[in-house]
């Protein structure tokens, strides 16, 4: 037996909006301790990790661990449909394959539920170790998605280099450059405003702007947001909900051309010889050894050589795209 009852409907609607244009569909994860969600997206670039813990709920009762599959824009329209200071309670009775949001206006005598089905979702749970990283940057969130905003209208990728100093965002585009910097500041009256930056090293990574711009939509469900990089690992943005738990997304740094040049060079490596050629031999041993073909025919026997001969060279020196395997969070190529 699973109920969740939450006094917030709409912290609920703000969770979902800020995943489903990232996830479609998703197992949701429901423990005694909280209830949670992990899921990369379709190009294993990004991956979106949900916590909310038991105590931030009114009432929570979770007999057993349950994994529910979910479409997540099936479950954005049904909370649509709750009014953001709507009473949200979520059951699922064991073994059932349905699951029922029941919303309740407090200041009218209004109960509505909904039933929406849920769905076998094969997914594997990723272990996300513990890391330290090179750089923290906490900023307010609304400003992070204001520059991530700006930047995407001049380019499609942004260098996020961090210094003691502050923490730069630049982008390149056909029509100019952007730079933003943001400086580390401190204030008593409100902290909500801060830009603080615990450094170990500097850092500069490129990251594709569409991604950041998807996690920005989080951006409700907190004034500040984490930013943590380090150059041998994916960055993390966090936006933590207050009482409850957090969101965090992981992205994947894209590849500069010399890392994607020597991909291409592993990758194409054992392709050099060309199929179906012999090695080099003296032309006396291509030649027919029963009987001579006319002069005209041996013109075009050695035409067709030396072009074999060209393509082969051509085909050694060409290199190709790199392939990219995505068992878990890969580097984008650009």
């Amino acid at each position: 037996m699973l109920e969740l009852r939450l006094l917030q409907g709409g912290l609920l609607k703000k969770v979902l909006e800020a995943m489903k244009d990232l996830v479609n569909d998703a197992n949701f994860d429901c423990s005694p301790t909280g209830f949670s969600l992990q899921a990369m997206d379709s190009s294993h670039v990004a991956l979106v990790s949900l916590l909310l813990r038991s105590e931030g709920f009114e009432h929570y009762r979770c007999d057993r661990n349950v994994s529910m599959g979910m479409n997540l824009n099936n479950m954005a329209k049904m909370l649509r449909c709750a009014g953001n200071d709507d009473i949200v309670t979520l059951k699922a009775d064991d073994g059932s394959d349905c699951i029922t949001f029941m919303f309740e206006n407090p200041s009218q005598d209004k109960i509505a539920d909904f039933e929406m089905k849920l769905m076998d979702i094969d997914s594997e749970h990723l272990g996300i170790p513990d890391a330290e990283y090179q750089s923290i940057v906490r900023m307010p969130a609304a400003e992070f998605a204001r520059i991530c905003r700006d930047l995407s209208t001049i380019g499609d990728t942004v260098l996020i280099s961090v210094s003691k100093e502050g923490v730069q965002f630049s982008t390149r585009g056909d029509m100019g450059t952007a730079n933003i910097v943001c400086r580390r500041t401190t204030t008593v009256d409100k902290p909500e405003e801060d830009v603080i930056i615990e450094m170990e090293e500097p850092v500069s990574l490129t990251f594709a702007l569409r991604y950041l711009n998807s996690f920005t939509k989080a951006t409700p469900l907190a004034t500040q947001v984490t930013i943590s990089m380090s150059s041998d690992l994916p960055m993390v943005i966090e936006y933590r909900i207050e009482g409850m738990g957090y969101i965090r997304y992981y992205l994947a740094p894209k590849i500069d051309e010399e890392e994607e040049e020597a991909a291409a060079e592993a990758i194409r490596r054992p392709e050099i010889e060309p199929k179906n050629t012999e090695k080099a031999k003296p032309k006396a041993d291509l030649k027919p050894k029963v009987k001579p073909k006319p002069e005209s025919e041996m013109k075009i026997d050695e035409d067709n050589e030396s072009v074999n001969e060209f393509n082969a060279e051509e085909e050694t020196n060409t290199p190709k795209e790199p392939k990219i395997e995505t068992m878990e969070l890969e580097c984008c190529p650009k």
